[in-house]
């Protein structure tokens, strides 16, 4: 009768303490998971979110001095640039420009993103056509006749580019947020399995105190039982 009350306790012992362990290496797997995904979201925040932001920000620079150049060339009376020169530094620029949206080609482009980028290479090309059909009249027309030509189309040119380059903008700020917002998650989710492993350290603790108590208690009985 003593056998079997042992053995029965001892295999509720064995069944807890295999469903902690179930537990405990469930936990584990499911923090590995979490700071994997964590450092995901970190990596996709730099290389996806924040270098795409900063390239805007280059190609928005780039623009903005090609803008000046070729203002400067139809506007300024005191111009030094010939149209040969002008063409070279726009090529110089464009070149750099290209270089930017192929890099940020190889990043991670949401469905938005993708639209508003190819929206972009198509402005980028036809501004393009508009500076070079500027320079091919720039010997022939009158400053007066290449001014009309340049308020007709190059500046809307430039501003479409510039609203396109913001549209791209809060696409980085948006899903920037999105990301600040599942990194939030995994970290409550990592708090979470912390307080599980503390609860389950605790449970370990009060077993293993409840195992000395009942085998204490078994060795007095078992003295009593013999003094008699």
């Amino acid at each position: 009768m003593k056998f079997a009350y042992s053995l029965k306790q001892k295999t509720k012992i064995a069944v807890l303490l295999f469903l902690i362990m179930a537990c405990t290496i469930l936990i584990r797997l499911l923090e590995d998971r979490s700071i994997k995904n964590m450092e995901k979201a970190f990596s996709s925040l730099y290389n996806d979110r924040l270098v795409p932001a900063t390239d805007i920000f280059y190609i928005s620079e780039k623009l903005y001095a090609k803008r000046f150049l070729l203002e400067t060339f139809v506007y300024s009376d005191q111009n030094k640039l010939s149209a040969q020169q002008l063409n070279n530094k726009l090529k110089t620029y464009d070149k750099h420009i290209d270089t930017l949206l192929a890099k940020y080609e190889k990043t991670f482009l949401v469905k938005n993103e993708k639209n508003h980028l190819t929206e972009l290479k198509v402005k980028l090309l036809e501004n393009k056509v508009l500076e070079k059909n500027i320079l091919l009249n720039a010997n022939t027309l009158e400053k007066t006749a290449l001014r009309k030509l340049y308020d007709s189309n190059a500046e809307q040119s430039f501003l479409d580019i510039s609203n396109t380059l913001s549209q791209l903008t809060k696409v980085q700020t948006v899903v920037g947020e999105q990301l600040k917002e599942e990194s939030q998650k995994i970290v409550r989710g990592t708090n979470l399995y912390s307080t599980l492993q503390l609860l389950i350290a605790i449970i370990i603790g009060a077993l293993i105190v409840s195992i000395l108590a009942a085998s204490n208690v078994m060795n007095i009985r078992n003295d009593n039982f013999n003094l008699n």
